[in-house]
């Protein structure tokens, strides 16, 4: 059946503001020319998203040019604020930014082991409370919560996972108590990939898999461009995989002697010392693991170095990124083995320190583990892609409220 008028003006109005969201300003001319719509009905959407204060006037185009024609729209980027959270078992950061994803406010907060509950969700929701009145935002649209842990996929609420602290499930509670915003929850490494797919190293991408490698271990599906959570949530839990080069096996309570027990920070360090790295003063809230993978690769010879010139300790560096990438390619080879994903992303702080250079090394492991072709990249957000996938969702949740169609 042909859409109603109502139901063409609402579609037509979303294909506008998606394109002002993606490609920036625009003139009148150019929406017609971008959606393939007549010029009225171009100018009968540009009045209605103007009185509706989402869009605006924001210059003109070309310095000679002047007159209707010339007028560049814009969305109104302060039409709604949003936050997105950073939670980890050691603390929490947060960002606040515009509608249009600019910046507004960052701030974080460390939470001891020892912090009780009540206090740790105190003090993290007093940081976006904080961040927001930094920010100017007299009340957030929506705000985004990037967590470890498993995400019911019915309720979208973080179900109770053992070693993972009580004040994590008692959080969202508090925000959606204390903060007239819609919160949204979604598991960390889930919404790395979302940043990595829209801002990072697998835009060209709409399968792939990203291999979480930080403080803890994790994995992401992306096939055909959704994302996969899995029938309870727990797609990607790639740390209670069981790999060869352990000593025992998972529990369904406890990660040890699965693959988090090869590539989790602590194990990471520990392979390290073995070769005689020992990690400098990492910034504050990095596993320990990427500092010692950046000195790594920072420590290997260059190109035209010769052999003569290599040092003990470029050796024990090149040791210890062959030996990590053994490790890596076991939990990467298994999941290449099923999903075929054609590219894995090392994501995370370990893998962005790692770079191509690790990356490389995992990826010549998997070419003879695996007879499927698999491109191996290194993230390029690390560690921050869980505060830029926070982010997103928070946006795409305030812009499917503010662009939904309005009764006439």
């Amino acid at each position: 059946m042909p859409a109603s008028p109502s139901t063409a003006r609402a579609i037509n109005d979303r294909v506008a503001l998606r394109l002002l969201q993606q490609e920036g300003p625009l003139t009148a001319g150019q929406l017609k020319q971008l959606t393939g719509l007549s010029r009225p009905t171009v100018a009968d959407l540009v009045e209605r998203l103007t009185a509706a204060g989402l869009i605006d006037v924001v210059g003109e185009s070309g310095e000679q040019r002047r007159g209707p024609n010339a007028r560049l729209y814009g969305i109104v980027a302060d039409r709604a604020q949003l936050a997105a959270l950073d939670v980890r078992t050691e603390g929490v950061s947060v960002v606040v930014s515009d509608l249009l994803g600019r910046e507004l406010a960052r701030a974080s907060v460390p939470i001891a082991d020892d912090t009780g509950t009540g206090p740790a969700v105190e003090q993290a929701v007093t940081l976006v409370e904080r961040a927001a009145k930094e920010a100017g935002a007299e009340r957030l649209h929506a705000v985004g919560v990037g967590a470890p842990g498993l995400i019911d996929p019915a309720t979208g609420e973080l179900r109770d996972s053992s070693g993972l602290p009580e004040w994590h499930r008692r959080l969202v509670a508090a925000l959606q108590e204390r903060l007239p915003a819609r919160v949204i929850v979604e598991n960390e490494t889930n919404l790395a990939a979302l940043a990595e797919q829209r801002d990072g190293v697998a835009r060209d991408r709409d399968t792939f898999v990203l291999l979480w490698l930080g403080h803890g271990t994790g994995a992401a599906v992306v096939l055909d461009g959704r994302l996969r959570r899995g029938a309870s949530g727990g797609t990607g839990e790639i740390g209670f995989l069981p790999v060869p080069g352990t000593s025992t096996l998972p529990s369904a309570t406890d990660c040890e002697g699965g693959f988090h027990s090869l590539a989790g920070s602590a194990a990471i360090a520990e392979l390290a010392s073995g070769y005689g790295l020992v990690a400098a003063p990492a910034s504050s809230g990095e596993p320990e693991a990427a500092a010692l993978v950046r000195q790594a690769v920072a420590a290997l010879p260059s190109p035209s170095s010769s052999p003569s010139s290599t040092s003990s300790s470029s050796s024990g560096a090149d040791r210890f990124l062959s030996a990590l990438a053994d490790r890596l390619a076991i939990g990467a080879a298994s999941v290449v083995a099923v999903l075929d994903p054609g590219c894995v992303v090392l994501g995370g702080e370990v893998g962005q320190a790692g770079g191509e250079v690790l990356a490389a090394r995992v990826g010549e492991r998997l070419v003879r583990m695996s007879p499927l072709p698999v491109e191996v990249r290194a993230s390029t957000l690390g560690g921050g892609a869980v505060l830029r996938g926070a982010l997103l969702t928070a946006r795409e949740s305030a812009q499917d409220d503010l662009f939904a169609p309005r009764p006439r």
